[in-house]
């Protein structure tokens, strides 16, 4: 535990020297959110819905943080430790790869609860955001995406062989799912084609989650994406401690 605190302590530090983060976990989330309260402020989300468009694209603007630390940060910090023999270093010490791994995650935690919490009070004390469903389920959904993903960068970072080789599948991994998984476009208004090329992407069910949660849809629209994530998880941590490379 003392030191997971060190690390932790440290790599904070470093994190918040740069700006990075700050720009894409925490400044874009509440501009997006700022715009769409602007843009569409408290109109229904179509027709005869029960809910706004701010309502609904809630749950999709909060993934835009997970996306960022998730799928671009952990995998790109990890490699550039490793392309630095910070890794290597490690390896002769009794720091485990699951204390580092650990550490990251929870750095990039922080800053997507953060972005979170900041985005729903700007929702609620701008735009009169109420959320339909049970905050504490969505959390719950929110606490399991954020998970998933960030055991998807623990993968890539943990395995890929040098930094270039980590940027590439993290902007492969990201930029399509950022665009495409409804994070930034809405995928309802997505033709049907690029909804079942959307259904592949591992964040689209993760939205949906977040969605029938803060909407308090129907269990079974959410059953699906519950399992997907915990596979994810499971699968991608086995992944990265197993082939973690230190050099």
């Amino acid at each position: 535990m003392k030191t997971f605190k060190t690390m932790l302590k440290t790599e904070l530090k470093l994190s918040f020297r740069g700006m990075d983060m700050f720009i894409f976990a925490i400044c874009i989330p509440v501009a997006v959110i700022v715009l769409l309260g602007i843009i569409y402020g408290n109109k229904p989300a179509f027709e005869g819905a029960e809910y706004t468009f701010l309502q609904q694209s809630f749950g999709a603007v909060s993934t835009i943080a997970i996306g960022a630390g998730g799928l671009m940060g952990l995998p790109l910090v990890v490699s550039d430790y490793r392309n630095r023999k910070i890794l290597k270093r490690f390896k002769v010490t009794p720091v485990r790869p699951v204390v580092i791994l650990l550490v990251e995650v929870t750095i990039y935690s922080i800053y997507a609860l953060a972005s979170l919490a900041l985005i729903y009070i700007t929702a609620f004390c701008f735009f009169d955001f109420r959320m339909v469903g049970s905050f504490a389920e969505f959390l719950l959904s929110f606490l399991l995406v954020m998970l998933s993903m960030f055991s998807i960068g623990m993968m890539v970072g943990g395995i890929a062989p040098n930094i270039k080789m980590a940027g590439t599948i993290a902007s492969i991994l990201y930029f399509p799912m950022l665009i495409f998984s409804g994070a930034t476009l809405p995928y309802e208004i997505m033709p049907a084609v690029l909804q079942r090329v959307a259904d592949i992407l591992p964040l689209t069910q993760g939205i949906k989650l977040l969605k029938g949660t803060s909407l308090d849809l129907p269990l079974d629209n959410i059953f699906f994406p519950v399992v997907l994530m915990v596979i994810i998880i499971i699968v991608c941590t086995g992944i990265s401690l197993k082939f973690f490379r230190w050099e």
